[in-house]
């Protein structure tokens, strides 16, 4: 109800003016609450009428308070919402106001590292890696400006430490560091980027078609959707620090085998970034947000090449939403898939566009430290909702990008039959799905050598590589496996790989 005055003085007060909810307004609220400690109050001052239904809505999908509203002279009014429950107790806070600006980072010219072979049939984990409880408290004491990045960074290193040492037990043949550093797959790079920042998925409900079925999308994650975050753009952006390479670094610092490093993929990156309500402030059109993003990931691909990455994966999980959404989500197919939301184009040109944009990240690297992922979903370990279908839509994209590796989804019957990817190039490395991690159950070695025989049966002995179908955190916050299941799957891989090699000699 109205107040004519706030019960309290507020923390941090900012002005939106006209702003509605959809039109950048809950970006600005993001960037004054977020460093605000527990039961902290804000004062959002705005003239805007949509604001009296919406706050309101938004504050009960974060989990905030709307303390009170006060009138104010003319059309303004004083919306008073504290940090979690009022009155919450504070937890303590490393920093104040404003979190701290990102310095610049000039390239570094490195020594080039050369990177081990990968050979046929080896094992690895796509990326991620489910993290500890201590790392999942770091990630978001982190966010929230609540712990440096020098204590983060000491604690992330203990947790990729943990994750290296059970993917060597388990007997992998190429490591990753388990992604422990990042909130999520794809949209840690949001925290990185210049002129981008990291926002809730409950803050792009005034940005959908349908708030109703997206919201419904957003419960089938399995925790608070206001704990998952996702990049949204408000200035040109640019790489000014790597997005990965201290990643490999640390990685390949505990280990001689060849490591791998998975980085979200050029169209993914615009689709999520682009939404014509906010981008457009900075790029005349999604195409050109695209020039900037090919920029971004060419810069952090050479790097990572330099720096000794034996593959550098590219995920474009989004691919499939493009070629299923439309039949299976309705709503003019609109599906969750990792918060893309933006502009879509029908199916051909959409398909060119993620070819162009993969291809011209790509040009001039060796075929062979470069690879594409593709799965239908890995937000939750309910199989109904994700997209299901089989590859033959994507089939002349991935006879046309210049990856040398193909990493896919093919345990899950969702991914339908593999006799589909007969046609694909000789040129290219197939490593194929031969868990699901998302079931609980550790698939037997005779299962995995049985599928991984099929793919023998058409790729050949020197293509094949083996993996799960995606990664095991794919979500920092919601793990579709624990740590030890995720180590028993890779290790029934291993022991299948060392079966096959026998018996094909290799």
């Amino acid at each position: 109800m109205p107040l004519d005055k706030h019960p309290v003085r507020p923390d941090v007060t900012f002005d939106g003016g006209d702003l509605d909810c959809g039109s950048g307004l809950l970006l600005l609220i993001r960037r004054h609450i977020d460093p605000l400690a527990a039961g902290k109050t804000l004062e959002i001052l705005s003239t805007d009428a949509t604001v009296q239904v919406e706050l309101p809505a938004w504050c009960r999908m974060t989990n905030n308070e709307l303390v009170s509203v006060e009138p104010r002279e003319g059309r303004q009014i004083s919306y008073l919402v504290s940090k979690e429950r009022w009155g919450a107790a504070a937890a303590p806070s490393v920093v104040t106001g404003a979190l701290p600006a990102v310095p610049k980072r000039e390239h570094i010219q490195r020594a080039v590292v050369e990177a081990p072979k990968i050979a046929p049939f080896s094992v690895m984990g796509l990326g991620s890696w489910p993290r500890p409880r201590w790392m999942l408290r770091a990630i978001h004491d982190r966010m929230a400006g609540r712990m440096a990045e020098e204590e983060f960074q000491a604690i992330a290193d203990d947790a990729v430490r943990l994750s290296v040492e059970a993917q060597l037990r388990a007997g992998v043949d190429v490591v990753t560091d388990g992604e422990q550093r990042r909130d999520s797959y794809a949209s840690f790079v949001g925290g990185i980027l210049d002129n981008c920042q990291l926002i809730p998925l409950t803050d792009l409900l005034p940005y959908v078609s349908d708030p109703v079925k997206f919201e419904k999308e957003l419960r089938a994650l399995d925790i608070p959707a206001h704990e998952v975050r996702h990049p949204a753009v408000f200035g040109r952006i640019a790489r000014s620090r790597p997005l990965a390479v201290h990643e490999l670094d640390y990685a390949r610092s505990l280990t001689e085998k060849p490591a791998k490093v998975a980085l979200p993929g050029p169209y993914l990156l615009t689709r999520t970034m682009w939404m014509e309500c906010l981008s457009d402030r900075a790029y005349a059109s999604r195409e050109e947000l695209a020039l900037d993003i090919i920029e971004v990931l060419r810069a952090e691909l050479a790097e990572l090449i330099d720096a000794g990455a034996a593959l550098v994966q590219f995920d474009e999980p989004v691919l499939s939403e493009v070629v299923f959404a439309r039949t299976q989500s309705g709503s003019g197919g609109r599906s969750f898939m990792c918060g893309a939301l933006g502009e879509k184009k029908p199916i051909d040109e959409e398909l060119a566009f993620a070819r162009d944009l993969i291809n011209a990240v790509v040009a001039g690297v060796a075929p062979e430290r470069t690879a594409l992922h593709v799965c239908r979903g890995n937000w939750s370990t309910d199989e109904s909702v994700a997209l299901a279908g089989d590859y033959r839509p994507l089939l002349p994209l991935f006879q046309q990008i210049k990856v040398g590796t193909l990493m896919l989804e093919l345990a899950t019957p969702r991914a339908g039959e593999m006799d589909v990817l007969r046609e694909l190039p000789d040129d290219k490395r197939i490593g194929v799905g031969v868990v699901n991690q998302k079931h609980p159950c550790i698939e037997s070695v005779d299962e995995i050598v049985e599928k991984a025989e099929q793919g023998i049966a058409l790729f050949g002995v020197q293509r094949m590589l083996l993996n799960p179908d995606c990664g095991f955190a794919t979500f920092s916050d919601n793990p579709v496996a624990s740590a030890q299941i995720a180590e028993g799957k890779l290790r029934a891989i291993a022991q299948a790989a060392a079966r096959l090699r026998e018996r094909h000699k290799v």
